[in-house]
């Protein structure tokens, strides 16, 4: 049998006037992959030899902003995805504890499938041909996957 080390899943908690504030290992694997990923890209697409025709499918600046919508597709598809898939009889008796992101739960599936609508709707509302901004997105995306599934405890 193999035993697994006990692991919290808190870094560290402060408590500030009564309420308390904790830093978790899986928030911390996804924002250290957002970071990391976010300055690839940078790189990436100020490396016109790299894409095709020598063209970037967006300048630095519009890629910033289609992270901010991915960010938000990983928040609300994640946590869509966990009172979907996970506990939705619990959710429909509790609707209003689905916003309630600080009690945890979050699903990885649900924040790809988030990426993957917020990404499309900013292709479309920003004219940007689908598949060379999916290529932007999916190096992000990729690099953002592999860090956090690497630096994540459960």
């Amino acid at each position: 049998m193999i035993i697994f080390p006990v692991i919290s899943p808190e870094i560290f908690s402060i408590s500030v006037f009564g309420l308390s504030f904790s830093v978790r290992w899986y928030a911390l694997s996804y924002i250290v992959g957002i970071l990391l990923a976010w300055r690839m890209a940078l790189v990436g697409l100020r490396r016109s030899e790299l894409w095709p025709k020598n063209l970037a499918p967006m300048a630095a600046r519009d890629f910033e902003d289609l992270l901010t919508w991915m960010i938000l597709g990983i928040l609300l598809g994640g946590r869509l995805g966990y009172v979907l898939f996970y506990q939705p009889a619990y959710y429909v008796a509790h609707p209003f504890e689905i916003v309630m992101i600080w009690t945890g739960g979050m699903a990885f599936h649900g924040g790809l499938l988030g990426v993957v609508i917020a990404a499309f709707f900013y292709f479309r509302r920003n004219l940007v041909p689908y598949a060379s901004g999916a290529i932007c997105s999916k190096q992000k995306w990729a690099r953002t996957v592999i860090l956090s599934a690497s630096l994540s405890v459960s």
